[in-house]
């Protein structure tokens, strides 16, 4: 392994455990060269799923374009790096865990924004406009709108409570 700060070639590997969920091996490595202390990652190399674009086009799917997409939608928003990694993570294991060997970018796109939608609102708005390409303002008016509805919807269901029936067995309808 290269030490980033020498550009030696010889290390020594300090601390090994395991990362991301069992999927990687994290390595604290010290540069025999300089001394200066690095974290490699090391994780299985899976089959290659190749992304089918809207115009037809593949290429091969890629966690840190997908990471870098979230990531600028979360851009100067309460969203930790941690949530982040957790999303690319939990679409990464999605799109790995397909049987097929193309997935199409639709269907990566409504993972993030499934996955956006509970973690921060503007970062999903601002996702969803541009992976559904928004030419007007009415367009993200309509997201606020159905992201504002099911607020309103999961507040109701939260504060529900089941009331009591009144009088007990005396229930009308119902032979006695």
């Amino acid at each position: 392994m290269t030490c980033p700060a020498c550009e030696s070639g010889s290390s020594k590997v300090v601390d090994t455990r395991a990362a991301k969920g069992g999927r990687a091996i994290r390595r604290r490595r010290e540069c025999l060269g300089c001394g200066q202390r690095f974290t490699t990652y090391e994780r299985v190399e899976e089959r290659a799923v190749r992304v089918v674009k809207s115009d037809g086009s593949a290429e091969d799917f890629q966690r840190d374009k997908l990471e870098a997409g979230i990531a600028t939608a979360c851009a100067k928003r309460p969203v930790s790096p941690a949530e982040i990694e957790a999303l690319v993570d939990r679409i990464e294991d999605n799109v790995s865990g397909s049987a097929s060997v193309e997935i199409s970018s639709r269907v990566i796109g409504e993972q993030v924004m499934e996955g956006l939608k509970p973690l921060d609102r503007v970062a999903y708005v601002r996702y969803a406009s541009v992976y559904r390409n928004f030419q007007h303002i009415d367009e993200f008016q309509e997201v606020v709108d159905e992201l504002t509805v099911r607020d309103q919807r999961e507040t109701r269901r939260r504060f529900q409570r089941e009331l009591p029936l009144v009088g007990g067995n005396d229930m009308a309808g119902e032979e006695q």
